[in-house]
């Protein structure tokens, strides 16, 4: 049993250690290399855009930042006792959705380290000149008052409505629209694993906290 809760483990520390190494790399040469709204096509449909936000993933901003810190960590807390939970059960435990699991942790965590502390390791030049990372005079924010970058952008396809359709007609659509970073990334990959192919696995988890409930 040791063995097995150990071989999870060792998945669990995989995995985010892959994306938090990944996601901030990335995160970190797009800042010191790009200016903020900069933009390059690499394809047609695939841009490095970079840009950044207060708020959820893919860009949304829908409550205030110190509270969105807060509840990231507190998500992440959450998110971390329950895959300990999981990767003790040995070798009953279900690797699949255990690295499901991981993935959705690291990209919260990958998210709320930008929160947390690139305010503090930071500048915030004005374009087109680059961030500097542990600026002498200082970062742009404090504690919990960093932006989250996003670089990566997927404008597949777009087309102008008909003038005859109603509220619209004549507008631009886009998709896809929203622009979002690796960590981002790992959380919906590691949703939508969870939910076409690890149900049975999540529905057992939330029986079995009702009955101990």
């Amino acid at each position: 049993m040791e063995k097995e809760t150990a071989k999870n483990i060792r998945l669990c520390a995989i995995i985010i250690a892959c994306v938090l190494i990944i996601d901030q790399t990335v995160k970190i040469i797009v800042k010191t290399n790009m200016y903020l709204g900069q933009d390059i096509a690499i394809t047609p449909w695939f841009h490095i855009l970079f840009v950044e936000n207060n708020g959820m993933a893919f860009g949304m901003e829908v409550i205030s930042k110190l509270f969105l810190s807060l509840f990231r960590i507190a998500a992440i807390i959450f998110i971390g006792y329950y895959l300990y939970k999981l990767s003790k059960r040995g070798i009953d435990a279900n690797r699949k959705y255990i690295a499901s699991v991981s993935l959705i942790f690291a990209g919260a965590l990958g998210n709320v380290i930008d929160c947390m502390f690139y305010g503090i390791v930071f500048d915030d030049p004005f374009p087109p000149f680059t961030a500097t990372l542990f600026p002498e005079w200082g970062g742009y924010a404090t504690f919990l008052h960093g932006r989250v970058v996003d670089m990566l952008y997927f404008p597949l396809f777009s087309f102008t409505w008909p003038d005859w359709v109603p509220q619209i007609g004549g507008d631009e659509f886009l998709f896809f629209r929203p622009i979002f970073n690796i960590a981002d990334t790992a959380i919906t990959i590691g949703v939508l694993v969870i939910l076409l192919f690890q149900r049975k696995s999540l529905s057992s988890d939330l029986k079995t906290t009702d009955d101990n409930a």
